[in-house]
């Protein structure tokens, strides 16, 4: 089956390559020619490990190719998947612009019968717009509308995207529905679930996720902040909570925030859309302060133990918003660097992949070439992204290299006791 994924992020790269891999014709393309030009010679314009063996088995056994031609795209395909960016507006509302570009761009150029499907994140209604658009300016050829949504993890998304915990269909008509089923067979033939619903229920599917998950990282924090207050375990706690089969374990690590391209932009979207609907998501609205508030409380934290901050150096390990990946969008660990320069504060900062993300919005700071680098002439070290390489430092070589034993842990990577015993001056979040 020939499929068109039109857009080449992070989305439409790591879909279109994982419908290939389970047996799809699929063909990528983007305005920007730069990246075609680099994705057809096997350069990944962005870090998530497995992706660039993906793409590279899967161009070799001819199913995924890369093209800036849209109309050719639309043509030879029965399905055109939309993946591309809805950046958030100031208002937090997304823009779909893009989607409706391609909106009318397959309006304009669809030759036979089509299913159009919305892979990007977009609020409840936008399928309905596209059915619109096209409707509008296409008078001759029958098209289906499906919602399609992504639960891709930054990190793990190659294997999210081979081994999903469900497949999510939003159509109308049991023909898209059933193309939908056989370009997703493999995955239905090991017993992947499938939910199959309307196209507005499948849209808002995916903000409720993406919510009820923000809500919980932002419980725990304050959860953290309480136990903070009064002394006791936010991981006691959480191990306490986890273990109701109705709660789950999952999700409940306190920190420094939550960030990256999803959460933030979705909790704002799923606000948004609500004040649009006459009503006030009062729950997404309070978690969005939260996360806020929780972000502004590190430098506290890290003032609290280690005093007066102007004219010292800080080593910060970690610039991404989470591991394996070098998505540096609303990274809690650079609102920590953005507040510890605001406060006269020398940085120094490493991290395994995000450096050069990092230099365009901070030049100013030295990027180290490792963590014990990072340290060296530092008075204080804070770390804000739990990369596995952060997880077993050889803590004397890296004490010898700071001016002080201080560690400021916002991921609580390390045991209190056990840094204590070491001569360390520690602090992490929720813990005594």
């Amino acid at each position: 089956m020939n499929i068109c994924m039109v857009g080449t992020g992070y989305v439409g790269l790591v879909t279109g390559a994982g419908l290939a891999d389970l047996g799809m014709n699929v063909i990528c393309v983007d305005k920007d020619a730069s990246k075609i030009s680099a994705l057809a010679q096997g350069v990944i314009p962005i870090y998530e490990p497995g992706l660039e063996e993906l793409v590279a088995r899967n161009e070799r056994k001819g199913r995924l190719r890369f093209t800036t031609d849209l109309v050719s795209g639309i043509q030879n395909a029965i399905a055109i998947f939309i993946a591309v960016g809805t950046p958030p507006k100031a208002d937090g509302s997304p823009d779909l612009s893009f989607v409706r570009e391609v909106a009318e761009a397959v309006a304009d150029h669809m030759n036979d019968y089509k299913v159009v499907v919305t892979k990007s994140t977009v609020p409840t209604g936008t399928g309905k717009m596209i059915e619109e658009i096209i409707r509008t300016r296409n008078g001759k050829w029958p098209f289906s509308i499906v919602s399609n949504p992504e639960f891709l993890r930054e990190g793990s998304a190659v294997g999210d995207f081979l081994e999903p915990d469900r497949i999510v269909i939003g159509a109308s008509d049991a023909k898209a529905i059933e193309i939908m089923k056989e370009i997703y067979k493999p995955l239905f033939l090991r017993e992947t679930p499938f939910v199959i619903t309307d196209v507005a229920s499948a849209e808002l599917i995916k903000y409720a996720s993406n919510g009820f998950l923000a809500v919980k990282i932002s419980f725990i924090n304050e959860i953290a902040r309480l136990c903070e207050l009064m002394g006791a375990s936010v991981e006691d706690v959480a191990t306490g909570m986890g273990l109701d089969p109705r709660i789950g374990p999952r999700f409940l690590l306190p920190g420094p925030g939550f960030g990256g391209s999803c959460f933030p932009k979705d909790t704002a979207a799923a606000a948004d859309l609500s004040r649009q609907n006459g009503y006030v998501f009062e729950l997404i609205e309070a978690t969005i302060r939260v996360n806020a508030a929780t972000k502004s409380r590190m430098i506290e934290k890290i003032r609290g133990a280690v005093g007066t901050l102007a004219g010292t150096t800080a080593a910060v390990l970690g610039l991404s918003f989470k591991p394996e990946t070098d998505d540096i969008r609303e990274s809690p660990a650079l609102a920590v660097v953005g507040d510890l320069l605001a406060a006269g504060v020398r940085v120094r900062a490493f991290d395994p992949a995000a450096m050069e993300n990092a230099r365009a919005l901070y030049p100013q700071l030295t990027y180290a070439k490792d963590a014990y680098d990072c340290a060296a002439g530092a008075d204080f070290l804070v770390l804000a992204t739990e990369w596995n390489e952060f997880r077993a430092l050889d803590l004397e070589r890296l004490g010898s290299a700071l001016k002080c034993k201080a560690m400021i842990d916002l991921r609580n990577v390390y045991d209190p006791g056990e840094m204590h015993q070491a001569g360390w001056k520690y602090t992490s979040v929720g813990r005594p």
